[in-house]
Order: C-alpha cells, then structure tokens, then sequence
C-alpha cells in the first residue's frame, strides 16, 4: 500500500471506530507499518487540516470527528487541475483563504505520480496581486459569516472618514479583484457593501443576526446584477 492509499486508510479506520480511540500500536498492526511511520502520517493529516486529535494517557490514542470529515473523493486529472487553479488565486487576502490552502494540499496528497506533479506545476504559474486585508478582520468576517453572528466594525470609507457600524452579514461580494462583505447595516438602516481592506477592525459579537436576502441587499447598488459564479450555482438546491 502506497502511502498516499495508506493516509486514506488511516482517515476512515479512525472514522469507523469514531469516537473511540485508537493506539499507534494497533493502526501499524493493522496496515503492517511500524509505529514510526503511523505518527509521521498522523502528524501528516493534522498538517493537512483533518480534524486528528490525540488523548494522552491510559485508554488514549488518536480520534477523529466523524461529522467534520468527507469519505476520499477521487478528482480526475481535469478536476484536480481546475480546482488547484482556483485555489492557487485565492491569496492570503481572500476570505477563508487557510481553509483554501489545506484543501489545495489535500488534493495534491490526493493524487500521485504524473498528475499530483502536473497539477502542483501549474498551480505554481498562477500569481495574484492581493489587497492588503488585516488577516485579524478576515477571521473575524469569516466567523461571523459561519456563525451568523452580529459584526462590529471600523470602517474607512473612500474619503477617509472612519465610522463604527453594527452589522448583520449576509454574503460576500468579489468584484475586480476585491472582496466585499455585504451585510444589513443597524448604523445606516440598510444594506451595505463593505470593502474588506478597508475595515480597519472588526469583532463577532455573541448576538444572532437576522437572515437577509443577499439579492434584495444588493438592489440599487452598483452590483445589482451581481449573480453565483457558474461552479457555485449549481452546488444551490432549486427552490
């Protein structure tokens, strides 16, 4: 067994005993390695973003949270290309752009040979020029978004002038380059878009925000027509 097969292996032997642990003793019986090898690929899914734990001590050993992880997916060479593409251009400064990078390195442990090089070479000749976005407000956005939580926030507007909002985010907007969280603002009493490198902080609060309706922020703005890229809108049920 490759080590590639072996690392998918270790993923759902762990899930099929979830939520009870393992020892390394009893994963390298059972793939035939020796306990070396088992904590280097332990230690390889964490750094990779699988959600591997371990508990020290008497009737410890390594777990897995079965509800945060996916069976293997095997991506043709095309798909595989297409995603390392996208996820190359989602620099630093991009929302959730962490979680873009463990899931372009989980697709290249996912493949081998020929296809894992070409797809690692062609991600290298994808180059980005990103905004400067504090990397404390894009968590903070990002955990607000995942939450559904109330965001405050400082905001610098074109001309400078800087104002505290109260927020209830509804989506993201990316448009020429930028990224914008679009939300109903308490402050101003109706939808906003605001551009992420020009939120100088921002905090989750502990309060649920009110759903809204991206499309219905987004009338009279200048990005009205604004509309799911093409790989997204399919992932949406009709209605």
């Amino acid at each position: 067994m490759n080590r590639t097969a072996r690392l998918y292996a270790l993923v759902e032997e762990l899930r099929a005993a979830a939520p009870r642990p393992l020892t390394v003793a009893a994963l390298a019986a059972r793939f035939e390695v020796s306990t070396r090898t088992v904590q280097r690929d332990l230690q390889a899914l964490m750094e990779a973003g699988v959600p591997v734990r371990t508990t020290p001590g008497r009737g410890g050993g390594w777990s897995i949270d079965p509800e945060m992880t996916m069976p293997p997916i095997r991506f043709t060479a095309d798909e595989a290309s297409a995603l390392a593409t996208a996820l190359a251009a989602a620099n630093a400064s991009a929302p959730f752009a962490g979680a873009a990078r463990t899931a372009a390195q989980k697709i290249v442990v996912s493949m081998n040979g020929p296809a894992s090089a070409a797809v690692q070479e062609l991600a290298a000749r994808i180059v980005a020029l990103p905004s400067r976005t504090d990397s404390a407000v894009r968590t903070a956005v990002e955990q607000a978004l995942t939450t559904n939580a109330v965001l405050r926030l400082s905001y610098v507007d074109a001309a400078g002038r800087e104002s505290d909002r109260v927020v209830e985010p509804a989506g993201l907007l990316t448009a020429d380059g930028r990224w914008y969280l679009i939300a109903w603002c308490r402050t101003r009493r109706a939808g906003r878009g605001f551009r992420l490198d020009r939120i100088a902080a921002a905090a989750p609060t502990s309060e649920q925000a009110q759903p809204h309706d991206l499309t219905e922020l987004l009338l009279g703005s200048a990005a009205a027509g604004a509309m799911q890229p093409m790989a997204l809108a399919s992932l949406t049920p009709p209605p």
